[in-house]
């Protein structure tokens, strides 16, 4: 991959992340980590990245400025990588609140829209671009006590496949991942009980590696990927295939998807 693309990996100070940005730069890419946490910056020194950047990506002006300040510094982003998300938000739909629901909204499917909304006009005067959503299987298979995070996951395939037919005809794509039990943090914070549990459910028998998402990731932002648009892949052990999802453990204690 030539060596002037410009990445800019959302949700990147640590997990999978950072994982998506060490393999995007080892690809030859010249990669801008972005994170809401300060850490970010220490995370890009870590990794040599061209730049870092802090931002809510939940909030219009503060992205729009980053962005202005990232094409100033080091160009506009050919690559994009919408990974930033929460997912803390554990209740059923008829107890979960309002603003928790906007919460989970505002970081998983605003965001994704407001970044995307700012990269494309010089994506489309370039006549290239790359743009990749870390979605989720819960996406398409719901996720017990998390409807925020489930619906606004879905939403983001949505928004995936418009942006990829609006744009296809710029040399533009964007498709979606879809993590489903990978290695991060909060999943090793998981119960041994109910992570033993889930992983019986998958064909491939263990959780999945951030640095397996971040290859697919890389392949999808690479030059050989521009026939690929519009669509989204599953990367989940297989545990799609027999429609399991994690919903079929404890109700009290559900584990993360993606």
């Amino acid at each position: 991959m030539a060596t002037e693309k410009i990445a800019l990996v959302t949700g990147a100070a640590r997990g999978l992340g950072y994982a998506i940005a060490t393999a995007l730069q080892a690809s030859g890419v010249r990669v801008i980590l972005a994170d809401v946490s300060p850490t970010v910056n220490t995370a890009a020194e870590t990794l040599g990245a061209a730049g870092a950047v802090q931002m809510d990506v939940a909030q219009y002006p503060a992205v729009e400025t980053a962005l202005t300040s990232i094409n100033e510094q080091y160009g506009a982003p050919d690559i994009l990588v919408n990974n930033a998300g929460l997912t803390t938000n554990i209740a059923r739909t008829d107890r979960m609140k309002p603003a928790a629901w906007e919460q989970e909204l505002a970081i998983n499917l605003n965001g994704p829209f407001y970044l995307t909304r700012l990269v494309l006009p010089s994506m489309k005067e370039k006549g290239w671009g790359r743009i990749i959503n870390i979605s989720s299987t819960a996406a398409t298979g719901g996720l017990n006590r998390q409807p925020g995070y489930a619906a606004s996951k879905a939403g983001l395939l949505g928004l995936t496949r418009t942006v990829a037919l609006e744009f296809a005809p710029y040399g533009i794509t964007c498709n979606a991942v879809l993590p489903g039990l990978i290695q991060t943090e909060k999943v090793a914070e998981l119960p041994h009980d109910i992570l033993e549990a889930a992983i019986e459910h998958i064909p491939a028998a263990r959780t999945g590696k951030p640095e397996e998402v971040a290859a697919l990731v890389t392949f999808l932002a690479s030059p050989i990927a521009g026939y690929i648009n519009g669509v989204a892949i599953p990367i989940d052990g297989g545990a799609s295939l027999s429609q399991v999802s994690l919903n079929r453990s404890s109700p009290s204690r559900t584990p993360q998807a993606g």
